[in-house]
């Protein structure tokens, strides 16, 4: 079985076209793929935030989550952009369910170990393979909320790149992250150009150079986090290009891969 892990950014999600949607129906409906898809909300978490005057910031891509802003993340997260997605999947005539990693003890979470104090951040530790196998063996698509409780109960916020990543090498899956632009972009003598692939030295000496930057880090370095022998290959596409989606199944090289390639030991 061929699984598909989409995780889709929050500045794109409402952006998506119909035709993203009518992809995935016919990647359901031929079952040459079995999509999974995982879903941020940064921009609306950030409105919420602004409005109810509670204060956000970021350290490396991650959002610091006090409890007072961990209430605003489920509250958008698992209710307005869940809800959102489940309805244009069912508007398609797709199968979906909207659930958390709190769900059926989906996502398993400690705190993310960070070079400072940034509250209910979350990493996940353990995936509810079981479970969603279940779902998808009875072709329905899991429409994941990045959100994850440890053994006592507390829940955590969990970057959704994070999420998406842990749950792709769980599933043996393919992963893609679907976002508003087309890769890793760079300028070279003024004109901007999309890397098609990268490994681990090659991203980690863009993000030091400050080519990668902002949200882009985690979603990169979550990419690179899942390559393994068994999963060597991950990929950022544009969502506003959803036949990219089909391209890349079909081998065909679009957006940027992030490719697996073992450490030659010297000395």
């Amino acid at each position: 079985m061929d699984i598909l892990i989409m995780k889709i950014g929050g500045s794109i999600q409402d952006q998506l076209p119909a035709s993203f949607y009518q992809i995935i129906a016919q990647l359901q409906q031929t079952k040459k793929c079995y999509p999974v898809i995982v879903h941020g909300g940064g921009p609306m978490i950030n409105q919420l935030l602004e409005k109810l005057a509670i204060p956000t910031r970021f350290v490396n891509g991650l959002r610091v989550t006090t409890q007072e802003v961990l209430t605003v993340v489920k509250m958008v997260l698992s209710g307005s952009i869940n809800n959102e997605i489940v309805t244009q999947c069912q508007i398609q005539h797709l199968q979906a369910i909207g659930i958390s990693g709190i769900d059926h003890g989906l996502l398993k979470v400690r705190p993310i170990q960070a070079t400072e104090d940034i509250g209910f951040v979350g990493e996940v530790t353990e995936v509810n393979t079981a479970f969603l196998m279940n779902l998808l063996e009875n072709n329905i698509i899991p429409v994941i909320s990045p959100i994850g409780m440890d053994e006592k109960g507390q829940h955590y916020n969990i970057n959704g790149d994070m999420a998406a990543s842990a749950i792709a090498k769980a599933l043996g899956g393919k992963l893609a992250f679907i976002s508003d632009v087309p890769g890793v972009i760079e300028r070279e003598q003024g004109i901007l150009k999309v890397h098609p692939s990268l490994t681990k030295q090659e991203a980690e000496k863009l993000i030091e150079e400050a080519v990668i930057t902002d949200g882009m880090i985690p979603k990169v370095r979550s990419a690179l986090g899942s390559l393994s022998n068994q999963m060597n290959q991950a990929v950022i596409l544009n969502g506003l290009k959803p036949e990219d989606i089909a391209s890349y199944l079909k081998g065909n090289e679009v957006g940027t891969k992030f490719v697996y390639k073992e450490e030659v030991m010297y000395g």
